[in-house]
């Protein structure tokens, strides 16, 4: 096989795969939907009948902000809780910054209308029970500032509520130090003369994302996600809402809105039977989340619904602590059981050198190291091909004009050779998979955002400012082809010396920590290449 048709095969196939999971993004297989969910003549509370139950959980989606907030200010967080229903908004991630430098920090949680995201919880009452307090609740707080202070682990914001009948309801977010996770403890203390049951609902509102850069080279998922027993991980963008409602019941679980490096989830008790939904509202405005099962407070009794809330990075390890299958949130596309041992020996590596770009060329080390005996069969074929282009270029001389004579004495000068084509090019195939899910892992890892490798690199996630590593990416490129054996067609040669400019000119406005692993790659090959050559081959 010539290297042009081998080298446009693989370019060909990268492009399809990576239209395939364009594709699926628009286009792809909808989740399958359950239940329908109904509105009133107004448009505005929800009701759900979990399997024709005749309490029905009534599902208040209004997105009203009132004027009386909380601020709580953490080591990690700066936010509001708004005191109509407790409802979180406009929260900031204090050590994520929108531009490296600057002061401006990553807004998850936001009140305007044009970004409006919410994370709203209560309660739903059953059958004939007193009404307790939904996110449109007007709550009670004690203060209107809340700040964690040095020396201290946890803050505790109370908001309370409660009726002329005996019935009170407290709403308790406590947060930690250093976590991203905010714990939600609903507590009912029922000293009236009756029981009351109900459920907990919590959801994420918001309209839909977009992250303003417009980097068409590329797309990562924003949107919906639902995590259940039965179906794991499966995503629901805002096309799919506003199709078709959701709902499925699941022991654990969790619902998200997600985004590049950053998510937010609600995570109910893991033992705990949850059913999961989504919807459209009106104004561009979508809601995913579960509610619970029903439970009876019986006079003069408490009880206590809890849930936690994830509002963060999406860091691997911190989130596979909060509930199974949350890391799954960063994304690899179809190769994830790839990527993520990919993922694991970039964070060790990164471990002992702290600095995220010697860890991408410590894992491109490894990675080339694993397939040494693959690259070595396909540079020692490509090496025995390099011995016969003088021939090859006679026989082209010969037959150039009849082109079927000219490939059967190619054929058979391959045979008596003992060279075979194909030993430079499927060693290679089979390395592609591995090289695209790094590809992912590079692309999705937040631990790379805004990390700086050495001189004039001082992000790893955007483009290199002055195209340098674009640059010595084309250059290695040149000098690998120079190893390879030339096409014996000079047409072919031409295209050939045109694919160093073509692939710098591409990978100019890539992120930088993707060229890095590329020009590693490309490096490290031309020593393997040129040792196999010249060393064990013997011959140039």
């Amino acid at each position: 096989m010539e290297n042009i048709r081998f080298i446009l095969i693989v370019i060909l196939s990268m492009i399809s795969i990576m239209l395939w999971e364009a594709w699926q993004v628009d286009f792809g297989p909808k989740p399958e939907v359950t239940a329908q969910t109904t509105i009133d003549a107004n448009g505005n509370p929800i009701t759900i009948n979990a399997d024709n139950n005749p309490d029905a959980a009534e599902l208040p989606f209004s997105e009203n902000v009132a004027d009386n907030i909380i601020t709580v200010t953490t080591d990690v967080y700066q936010l509001e809780i708004d005191t109509q229903g407790g409802t979180i908004r406009n929260l900031d991630l204090l050590d994520y910054t929108i531009v490296k430098g600057e002061e401006a920090t990553i807004r998850l949680f936001n009140s305007s209308a044009e970004k409006l995201f919410l994370g709203q919880s209560g309660l739903l009452t059953s059958g004939q029970s007193t009404k307790l307090p939904n996110h449109n609740t007007e709550l009670s707080s004690a203060q209107a500032n809340y700040q964690l202070n040095a020396g201290e682990d946890t803050l505790i914001v109370p908001l309370t509520w409660a009726d002329n009948t005996g019935l009170r309801y407290t709403k308790t977010y406590t947060f930690k130090r250093g976590s991203y996770v905010v714990a939600l403890e609903q507590k009912i203390d029922n000293q009236s003369a009756n029981d009351w049951t109900g459920r907990q609902y919590t959801q994420l509102l918001r309209v839909p994302f977009t992250d303003g850069k417009g980097n068409t080279f590329i797309r990562t998922y924003a949107g919906a996600v639902v995590y259940t027993e039965e179906d794991k991980y499966q995503k629901i963008d805002f096309e799919d809402m506003a199709e078709e409602d959701l709902k499925v019941k699941s022991v654990g679980g969790w619902s998200a809105m997600i985004q590049h490096y950053f998510a937010t989830a609600w995570v109910p008790p893991a033992q705990n039977e949850e059913h999961y939904f989504t919807k459209e509202l009106s104004n561009s405005r979508f809601v995913i989340g579960s509610y619970s099962d029903p439970r009876t407070v019986a006079a003069n009794s408490t009880e206590v619904f809890n849930s936690q809330l994830f509002v963060g990075p999406k860091i691997q390890p911190m989130m596979e602590a909060v509930a199974p299958g949350l890391e799954l949130t960063v994304d690899y596309s179809w190769l994830t059981i790839i990527g993520k041992p990919i993922y694991a020996a970039l964070n060790f590596i990164h471990s002992y050198v702290g600095n995220w770009g010697f860890a991408i060329m410590g894992v491109t080390f490894c990675i080339k190291l694993i397939f040494f005996p693959l690259s070595a069969a396909s540079y020692k074929s490509m090496a025995k091909m390099r011995t016969l282009q003088p021939r090859l270029a006679q026989l082209k001389e010969s037959y150039g004009d009849d082109r079927q004579r000219f490939n059967q004495e190619m054929m058979d000068l391959y045979r008596k050779e003992k060279v075979n084509p194909m030993g430079g090019c499927l060693p290679i195939m089979v390395q592609i998979p591995v090289f695209i899910s790094l590809y992912w892992v590079l692309i999705e890892t937040v631990e790379l955002r805004q990390a700086p490798f050495i001189l004039w690199i001082h992000d790893l996630s955007v483009k290199d400012p002055y195209f340098v590593l674009p640059v010595i990416m084309g250059i290695t490129m040149f000098l690998q082809q120079r190893l390879n054996p030339a096409p014996v067609d000079p047409l072919q040669a031409k295209i050939m010396r045109m694919f160093p400019i073509v692939f710098t000119v591409f990978f100019l406005f890539f992120p930088a920590g993707l060229v890095l692993y590329w020009v590693t790659n490309n490096t490290l090959s031309i020593i393997q290449q040129w040792f196999i050559t010249k060393k064990i081959v013997g011959k140039g």
